[in-house]
């Protein structure tokens, strides 16, 4: 075996330099896009004064969840402004909410499409496997190759990493779906489109809420190998911190995107079940107008019920 080697590495730097080469203006309007949106949704976060983020933040918890989640959103967002992390951690979310929706927009088509196709099935599983147990720091070689060090490259590396998730629990959710539900639909003549849309969706939306709220969790735990790719926020604030080993800086970042990562798993895990949380504004809403319902049910069928004995009364009179 000496001297027998296979240069597949020489191969895929190769098809790098090609592409690099070839679709240098693909690239760049890739790379001014993704800047575009992330930088613009950083300036809109830090626009207002932070206490209005706390406050918006908050009342999403307390609608979707809880007013304790509500409370503790204000907490821990306080201690971020305590710490002095405002910026890198709106920098961060920025970044992960960016990711996490471009990975939902492909993982969700490509999940549905691979549950409603064997063959597009078949090839998709090696490939996820593949992107999911290939390690993140091999993504931002290639990255940083096309689009140079910033944010752009660790965007890149966190929607590859992130994908996998979304496409395979929303294959999971659709092929969930009884199988007698959908031919009922298909007995009533509704058509493939028809079926998708109102009955394999909303009954599987419970396992897709799940999948985005992985892909959104994995897009967060990208954030440090982001911020080696030189995308600002607190990654880079830990990298930093590793080289310089500043104990006291590594761990406030740390805890900064710990508790950004509590919060957006909480509000997203809360999706799948809105209005169903006893504590959450939407619960006690939807509570509210059950009662109302009932006592109205209730008024309409005591005045069916008195009717006819007047008409009756009347009659004997």
């Amino acid at each position: 075996m000496d001297g027998f080697r296979i240069p597949i590495g020489s191969w895929v730097a190769t098809g790098v330099d090609w592409i690099k080469a070839n679709l240098d203006g693909l690239l760049d309007v890739v790379s001014f896009v993704v800047t575009f949106l992330v930088d613009g949704l950083t300036s809109l976060l830090l626009l207002p004064y932070f206490f209005v983020v706390i406050a918006i933040a908050a009342l999403v918890a307390w609608v979707v969840r809880s007013w304790q989640l509500a409370l503790g959103t204000i907490v821990s967002f306080a201690l971020i402004v305590a710490m002095g992390l405002w910026v890198p951690a709106m920098q961060t979310l920025a970044l992960v909410l960016v990711a996490a929706v471009i990975a939902v927009l492909i993982a969700v088509p490509l999940g549905i499409w691979s549950a409603r196709n064997a063959t597009v099935r078949a090839v998709l599983k090696p490939v996820l496997d593949f992107m999911q147990t290939m390690p993140a720091f091999v993504y931002l070689i290639p990255a940083i190759v096309f689009f140079s060090i910033g944010v752009v490259p660790g965007l890149v590396a966190t929607v590859i990493f992130a994908l996998p998730p979304g496409v395979r629990l929303t294959e999971l959710g659709i092929r969930g779906v009884d199988s007698e539900t959908v031919e009922a639909g298909q007995a009533f003549g509704a058509k493939p489109g028809q079926i998708l849309r109102g009955i394999q969706l909303p009954l599987a939306m419970p396992t897709i809420l799940a999948g985005i709220n992985q892909v959104i969790m994995l897009a967060l735990s990208m954030a440090v190998i982001a911020g080696m790719a030189g995308a600002d926020g607190l990654g880079k604030m830990v990298v930093e911190a590793i080289s310089t080993v500043n104990i006291a800086k590594g761990v406030e970042a740390g805890l900064g995107v710990v508790l950004i990562a509590v919060f957006l798993d909480r509000v997203t895990a809360a999706l799948g079940t809105l209005g169903q949380n006893r504590a959450s504004l939407l619960g006690v809403l939807s509570r509210r107008t059950a009662q109302r319902n009932a006592a109205a049910a209730t008024a309409a069928s005591a005045t069916a019920t008195e009717t006819p004995v007047e008409e009756k009364e009347l009659q004997n009179a």
